[in-house]
């Protein structure tokens, strides 16, 4: 069972994390920030992860500390229950429309870390949400899941359904590139014989 637990403080955050890459989606998300509970939730739902995650973070400041934080938790936890990645997929990608919203999303699980990051919100804020910690979510997440991360925004006008697609898109990306390949089981999935 590729898994893994991380427990992160620091003086803006306590981040408690468990992560089943192969799960059924189930999960329990309490972050002190309503709109980040519903996009790891939906999250976990879409690539099937089974996702446990508390913080109690400075949100009297705003949410930025709890996104960032969260996001680099979660690389983490990632890049531990993936282990040597022998055998897997490495590579993911969806194309995901969320009503008007059209979002691409494709990763590459390399031992690289890189974003490129292509949303236009139209607003600064989705209720309390300040919409511009999507990228600083996924730039702590790419860091330390050490992945390749491309996003990019095809429509879309509505800014809850362009963060909620991207959320979506990314969940089935990484279950994608996370699966096991039947045809190359015990294989590394790179010519370095290392990822």
């Amino acid at each position: 069972m590729r898994t893994a637990n991380f427990t992160r403080r620091t003086a803006e955050t306590d981040i408690a994390l468990a992560l089943a890459l192969d799960g059924s989606g189930k999960s329990e998300i309490n972050t002190g920030c309503g709109f980040l509970d519903h996009m790891l939730t939906l999250f976990a739902k879409h690539g099937r992860f089974d996702l446990i995650v508390t913080c109690n973070g400075d949100t009297q400041v705003d949410d930025h500390h709890t996104v960032e934080d969260i996001g680099i938790v979660l690389g983490k936890a990632f890049c531990e229950a993936l282990g040597d990645k022998r055998g897997i997929n490495r590579y993911g990608s969806q194309i995901l429309p969320m009503d008007e919203a059209l979002i691409l999303s494709a990763v590459d699980l390399s031992g690289r870390d890189w974003l490129g990051y292509d949303l236009c919100v139209p607003t600064e804020k989705v209720g309390t949400f300040d919409t511009e910690l999507v990228e600083e979510f996924f730039l702590g997440f790419v860091r330390e899941a050490k992945c390749n991360l491309h996003i990019k925004q095809l429509a879309g006008t509505n800014s809850h359904h362009i963060i909620e697609g991207t959320f979506k898109s990314v969940a089935r990306s990484l279950r994608a590139a996370c699966a096991f390949d039947p045809s190359a089981a015990g294989e590394i999935p790179s010519t370095k014989g290392v990822l």
